[in-house]
């Protein structure tokens, strides 16, 4: 388990004017700026109060009660996204066209109302398309629709809660030795209905920024799929799901939820839904947290337990990435 201090504590490397400063100005050489050292020296303080802005939402949802977290999370993340933001978008904010949260819901149903079929639609502009377009070159998602229980399906901290909720696994784990080996149950062949062949094709065309290559000798002897190479650990962007909590990888167990959808948006998408149905639909939320007669409940509060120290640590791999 990453301890989120310990990440916090990471991230104060930024919170000096002359490390933000040296770390955007060499984010934005990548990027072919000719006037990098300019920008650099404008955005490190901006880049500086977001991460501290941020921090503070955390801090201040640890010691809150579970009614608020939603929307202090919802908030903090933001603020961390605008920070990750100013290292591939210099000119941010350049439109208020980005400012909206970019994401709408549904009307909540008085009767019957499930938080786990709600679902959340995206639209043509604002913060979450900007952030998927620059941070991680997704495009055309304005219209897309994502239901909460798919994309909490997504978080691999919950994988033992939906086996015990729903009765069947939904992934299997992955053994991975730091900088070694990635090894794959051959049970996911059946899983995925392919042959070894086709799946060590597929599985090193999707993961190939990972590195890996398959071994067929390692794999007879260990009657896994044995990948070798050098691997690097890319939970940020990576198909593999990773549990922060267990540190272990996991493979969906359904081939068509096999991609890579940046666990960054999913817990931007969930949270928006439950801060606005915290702010906006205080009597059903109010009844969810006092009368624990839904489904929604346990998924709800582990859910933030996990985003609590989740996300930080997904902001800190974004930006140490680009050190390299």
């Amino acid at each position: 388990m990453i301890e989120t201090n310990w990440v916090w504590q990471k991230l104060s490397f930024f919170i000096s004017s002359v490390h933000s400063q040296n770390y955007l100005c060499h984010c934005y050489k990548k990027l072919g700026m000719p006037d990098s050292e300019k920008k650099s020296f404008e955005n490190c303080y901006p880049f500086i109060y977001y991460l501290e802005h941020g921090k503070s939402y955390y801090e201040l949802a640890k010691s809150s009660p579970l009614a608020i977290q939603p929307v202090l999370l919802f908030y903090g993340m933001v603020q961390l996204l605008k920070a990750c933001l100013l290292t591939v978008d210099p000119n941010y904010p350049e439109s208020t066209a980005v400012l909206a949260h970019g994401v709408t819901t549904r009307k909540l149903k008085k009767q019957s109302y499930e938080f786990l079929q709600d679902e959340v639609k995206i639209q043509k502009n604002g913060l979450f398309t900007h952030i998927a377009e620059r941070m991680f070159h997704m495009k055309h998602l304005e219209g897309e629709k994502f239901i909460m229980e798919s994309l909490l399906e997504k978080v691999a901290e919950l994988f033992d809660l939906f086996t015990s909720s729903k009765k069947s696994s939904i992934a299997q784990a992955v053994k991975y030795v730091e900088g070694e080996t990635l090894c794959v149950p051959v049970q996911i062949l059946d899983r995925y209905h392919m042959t070894k062949e086709r799946f060590v094709e597929y599985f090193e065309h999707t993961c190939f920024h990972l590195g890996v290559q398959y071994d067929p000798a390692a794999s007879r002897q260990s009657r896994q799929l044995v990948f070798k190479g050098a691997i690097q650990q890319k939970p940020v962007t990576s198909p593999l799901m990773y549990d922060l909590q267990a540190n272990t990888y996991f493979l969906p167990n359904q081939r068509e939820n096999m991609g890579i959808f940046p666990e960054l948006l999913t817990h931007y998408l969930v949270l928006y839904n439950l801060s606005m149905i915290s702010r906006y639909e205080t009597e059903w939320w109010s009844d969810l947290l006092r009368s624990y007669s839904t489904e929604d409940y346990p998924f709800i509060h582990q859910f933030l337990s996990v985003t609590l120290d989740k996300v930080p640590y997904l902001i800190y791999l974004y930006l140490a990435d680009k050190i390299k």
